[in-house]
């Protein structure tokens, strides 16, 4: 048969063949720990059978998909040792941390000695290269199978009206069900740590950069204390995984959910207005975030809260402080970098925040993005006594952008989707995801973009997010969790026909998939309760805001 490899055309002397066995050496030899492939654009595991015609790349863990197979094998493992060792733990996924997952026990203390224990059988479940099947059953055996069993573990796949079949993955006696594709065998999980962190576990990886060394674990303190907030918070609501959140829909209750989530963010933004407040030395607020964290809604309502301390917002863009053109830095592919903070004319900058904040009038310039110049129209600008100014912008928290203004004059929020509701207990969902999914709704409504033009930018988005932002996220003085419980399950019905019309002949559809088969598992629910002033509105539309 004939098929393509990385686009090149190959014989084979076989009419069909696994992807293991065809590429037995290169997998073997990998110095990157090949786990995966892609077969017409959509991840498969490396038993996939390849016909005639298949079109195959093989994927190691420096791909983020082959990343997120690895940390997924990882922590399979992780739970079948847990239940060898401790089958009565309450185990839990949380969410990822740096180069890590952070996890806890519901039911029992966590020890050093129960940790060594578990880390002991992972290396030895790793060292037997066992092998871990998929095993796919229809829905009437499925049932018959969980009630024998008696365990969740998987089960959320029985409700989910869109698929006609559940899947587990078995690894000896142990099963369990992990969304998506799963190394072939335990032996391909090379590096990992378990350690004891705060009241759980981290169970650490390497990072995709440098994939033969554990990945560097740094501590962010704030970060995580504000996934704690929302993880506790979601718990008191008993919305912890999508079951939950579906049950809540069918049960009538999705606007209690609503008003809750959204009371929550008014709480939120009103406490940190009224730290802003207190400092009376404050003379700007600076803002920062990921890509489709909704902070254009979060400015405007955090300008209303400041308002009742009798504090007046005044808005000030970093767009319009470009260098000129010609010396507009380039990366490493020679083409010009907007989004290095050298872009910026910082002298230019700092010099009219001085003057403002001194209560000096400014004429603040217009760039012209087609020329590549400033442009002065006599757009002045002067500070009253109770303004205070707004900064949004990818690089507001690093205090290069605003080197000559006092720290104490300074008030720094990060804003984040930090999603912490997850499939189950076994299964999180991604906090980068959920802000994808947001923006491809965004763009297609209000940008003109497809989903398919909005994903071919998406790993561009994250690497600046990487370089600019996520760096100085510990440097904020106030952190905004912009998540909503509710959120997916009224993104799913917008985003998944536009992941849809992703057909498989371009790399992209594998994410695509992904995604799409991820927002079958989420019940649609009416959107009439949310508030015209939520940060939802901003992706969605119907908002009280302009933008």
């Amino acid at each position: 048969m004939k098929i393509f490899y990385h686009n090149n055309e190959v014989g084979v002397q076989m009419k069909e063949a696994k992807v293991i066995d065809l590429f037995k050496n290169n997998i073997k030899f990998s110095k990157n720990n090949i786990i995966a492939c892609r077969c017409n654009n959509e991840v498969k595991s490396l038993d996939y059978v390849i016909k005639e015609g298949d079109r195959v790349d093989l994927i190691d863990i420096t791909d983020k998909d082959g990343m997120r197979i690895y940390v997924r094998g990882l922590l399979y493992i992780m739970a079948k040792a847990f239940y060898k060792l401790y089958p009565e733990a309450w185990l839990n996924i949380n969410y990822q941390l740096s180069n890590a997952m952070f996890c806890e026990i519901q039911n029992m203390p966590i020890t050093a000695e129960m940790l060594h224990n578990v880390k002991e059988e992972m290396a030895s479940i790793i060292e037997k290269d066992l092998p871990i099947t998929k095993v796919i059953m229809d829905k009437k055996e499925a049932e018959e199978f969980y009630a024998k069993e008696n365990t969740f573990r998987g089960r959320l796949q029985v409700e989910n009206k869109e698929k006609d079949t559940v899947s587990l993955y078995f690894c000896e006696d142990y099963y369990n069900y992990f969304y998506g594709v799963m190394p072939i065998s335990t032996g391909f999980i090379k590096l990992f740590d378990i350690k004891k962190y705060k009241d759980g576990f981290i169970v650490r990886y390497p990072n995709r950069n440098n994939p033969n060394e554990l990945g560097e674990f740094i501590e962010t303190k704030k970060l995580q204390a504000t996934l704690e907030e929302y993880d506790d918070i979601n718990r008191l609501m008993h919305i912890s995984t999508i079951g939950n959140l579906n049950n809540c829909i069918k049960e009538g209750r999705a606007n209690e959910m609503v008003l809750t989530a959204e009371a929550l963010h008014e709480k939120k933004i009103a406490q940190i207005a009224d730290k802003i407040a207190e400092r009376k030395d404050v003379k700007m607020v600076l803002i920062a975030g990921p890509s489709s964290s909704g902070k254009t809604t979060f400015a405007k309502r955090l300008g209303i809260q400041l308002k009742l301390h009798g504090l007046n917002p005044v808005t000030i863009g970093t767009d319009n402080y470009f260098v000129e053109r010609e010396n507009t830095p380039r990366d490493e592919n020679g083409e010009y970098d907007f989004e290095t903070i050298e872009a910026l004319d910082l002298k230019l900058f700092n010099d009219h925040l001085t003057k403002l904040i001194n209560g000096e009038e400014i004429e603040v310039p217009t760039f012209d993005f087609k020329v590549g110049t400033k442009r002065y129209e006599g757009n002045k600008l002067r500070m009253g006594e109770n303004d205070i100014l707004v900064i949004e912008g990818i690089h507001s928290l690093n205090d290069k952008l605003t080197s000559t203004i006092p720290k104490e004059s300074k008030y720094k929020i990060y804003i984040s989707d930090l999603t912490v509701l997850n499939i189950d207990y076994f299964n999180r969902i991604s906090t980068t995801d959920t802000r994808l999914i947001r923006r491809i709704v965004r763009d297609y409504n209000y940008r003109g973009y497809s989903a398919l033009d909005t994903l071919k930018r998406w790993d561009s988005v994250n690497k600046g997010e990487n370089k600019n932002i996520f760096p100085y996220q510990e440097e904020a003085d106030s952190m905004f969790n912009s998540s909503l419980v509710y959120e997916l399950a009224v993104l799913a019905k917008y985003a998944k026909p536009l992941l849809d019309e992703i057909e498989n002949d371009v790399p992209e559809y594998s994410e695509a998939k992904r995604l799409s088969t991820l927002l079958e598992y989420f019940d649609s629910m009416d959107e009439t309760a949310i508030p015209n002033n939520s940060i939802l509105r901003e992706f969605i539309g119907n908002s009280i805001f302009e933008y």
